[in-house]
């Protein structure tokens, strides 16, 4: 609950309306034409390279950085500085191995990429439910997240009726966003988004070096007392723990944000619609600089919470502290009810408003686009679906997986469903990752193996999870009171991850022995599109 006037709250509520008009008008008028598919999907690759460098870099921030990072950082101290720098590093990875690739391979989804050297409806189905995999975990979360969000920004009591209310209204308007607006007018709310979140996060950062006479060592010092954890505060242990295997499953986690949170599909889908392998290029460049400055402001939002709020009241609030920042811009504002606590909470809560809108929209719009795109205009047809018809479906499947999104985030909304977020990281690095580095760089890779790779590293990233501690046997797990806890980790990636490349390279020399005429298709297909695929090469 926040201590703010009735005057701070109407404040707050006019921002919310003003974002949701402006983005809503802008998201409209930017829509695709009705029988456009190369509109809808990559918005005519019309953007500059800034421009989508910051749509890039704004649906690669999702609220889940924003505020679970932020609350990392608050809580655990190292734990989330390194999980911060992972996050960053990420998008690094993304731009010098597969940006490149992926732009000359891609057309609309990733199953175009996929299908590229090993068209069949088999690859195609299986690359719309590892996109469905990966995506709706992460719309589950941002869903739920928002009801216990917006009813503490907006002072209501936090009663299972009003969060599912909240979730109601951000599900509908991405909806609304993700249909209507395609892959333009969704890059325009990202770009909206990310000048709105940087600009407020500098703001803060500022406030917080400066209360601290912009001395980096003395913010640190209070952190650690406002931790009530010490010097363990810069050392790693307080997120997972401290023994052998807690160090190992950090590890793991790590390297897991590292492959996994670039590989997304609704990250990958914004490298299609540059407009040649120089804009890509310059594009990554903006989205990698925007990301870092981000994961640096991050570093000083959370240190600057624990200075300033400190654990205690932050776990009060929110026991996986995603509600740091908004409790900082309370302390750093003033005295309540006064013109600047009002400016400065008006517009963090805008920052996190906006942000909660612009991620769902985001993964909506991909994981429809798979659907309508790889299963419905593909796998389920017999050749290509009229544009006319294509886009029709588009739309349908927004409001149907809307509707799915919501209904699971209403159920769920009492859980601890940071799991969720974990889940659909490790099948990014497990599936994903592993099925894309293999088809745009190995020659040998057959059908076989890519579907050995998709199936495989997510089922096995999904079933590890499930039997985790982060599901059962420990006081935050999803589960608390029960104890199936087989798997003695948090996260999967240092199983799956190999699971996921071995089953692709054992299925593909599985088809070499079986199959050899059939392999060696493949292999000629991709060396026929070798060079353009890795140097743009005519």
């Amino acid at each position: 609950m926040t201590d703010f006037s009735t005057g701070t709250q109407a404040t707050v509520l006019i921002l919310f309306t003003t974002l949701v008009t402006v983005t809503l008008l802008m998201c409209v008028m930017a829509g695709p034409d009705r029988d456009d598919l190369t509109n809808f999907y990559t918005g005519y690759r019309s953007l500059t390279p800034f421009k989508n460098g910051l749509a890039i870099a704004g649906d690669y921030i999702s609220a889940a950085t924003v505020l679970s990072t932020t609350g990392i950082i608050a809580l655990a101290g190292y734990d989330g500085y390194v999980l911060a720098v992972s996050t960053a590093l990420s998008l690094v990875l993304l731009m010098f191995l597969l940006a490149e690739p992926l732009r000359n391979a891609g057309r609309f989804t990733m199953g175009d990429v996929l299908a590229r050297n090993m068209p069949g409806r088999a690859v195609r189905i299986a690359a719309c439910v590892v996109t469905l995999s990966a995506t709706l975990p992460f719309l589950v979360v941002q869903l739920s997240g928002a009801g216990s969000l917006l009813t503490f920004i907006l002072n209501i009591p936090h009663v299972a009726g009003a969060r599912t209310v909240c979730i109601v209204i951000v599900g509908s308007l991405m909806i609304i966003y993700a249909a209507l607006g395609g892959m333009r007018g969704t890059a325009l709310i990202q770009m909206i988004k990310i000048v709105i979140l940087l600009g407020t996060s500098v703001v803060v950062a500022a406030l917080v070096l400066h209360r601290f006479d912009w001395s980096p060592g003395d913010v640190l010092r209070a952190a650690q007392h406002g931790s009530g954890a010490g010097p363990a505060f810069l050392q790693q242990g307080l997120q997972l723990g401290t023994s052998p295997m807690d160090r190992l499953d950090f590890v793991g986690l790590q390297i897991t944000v590292v492959l996994g949170v670039a590989c997304l599909p609704h990250i990958t889908m914004r490298l299609y619609s540059a407009q040649d392998v120089p804009a890509v290029r310059r594009s990554m460049s903006w989205a990698v600089g925007t990301v870092t400055t981000f994961c640096l402001l991050v570093i000083i939002m959370g240190t600057g919470a624990a200075a300033l709020v400190g654990s205690r009241y932050i776990t009060a609030a929110d026991p996986q502290g995603r509600t740091s920042v908004l409790m900082l811009s309370q302390v750093l504002g003033g005295a309540p009810g006064s013109a600047g606590s009002t400016i400065l909470y008006s517009a963090v809560a805008g920052m996190v408003f906006i942000t909660l809108l612009s991620s769902v929209a985001g993964m909506t719009l991909a994981a429809a686009s798979s659907l309508a795109h790889d299963l419905f205009a593909h796998a389920a047809r017999r050749g290509q679906a009229e544009p006319r018809t294509e886009m029709a479906l588009a739309a349908w499947t927004s409001v149907a997986l809307g509707t799915v999104a919501i209904g699971l985030a209403t159920l769920v909304q009492n859980w601890n469903v940071g799991v969720l977020t974990t889940l659909a990281i490790c099948i990014g690095a497990s599936a994903v990752a592993p099925a894309l580095t293999y088809s745009l760089f190995w020659r040998g890779f057959t059908r076989t193996g890519l579907l050995a790779t998709l199936y495989g590293g997510a089922a096995c990233a999904l079933l590890l999870m499930s039997l985790s501690k982060a599901v059962s046997g420990t006081p935050s797990a999803v589960f608390p009171n029960a104890d199936f806890d087989l798997f003695p980790m948090q996260s999967t990636g240092l199983v799956s991850i190999p699971f996921g490349y071995l089953t692709g390279w054992l299925g593909s020399r599985w088809d070499h022995r079986r199959r050899p005429a059939v392999s060696h298709e493949n292999q000629q297909l991709y060396e026929e599109s070798e060079a353009r695929l890795l140097a743009a090469a005519e």
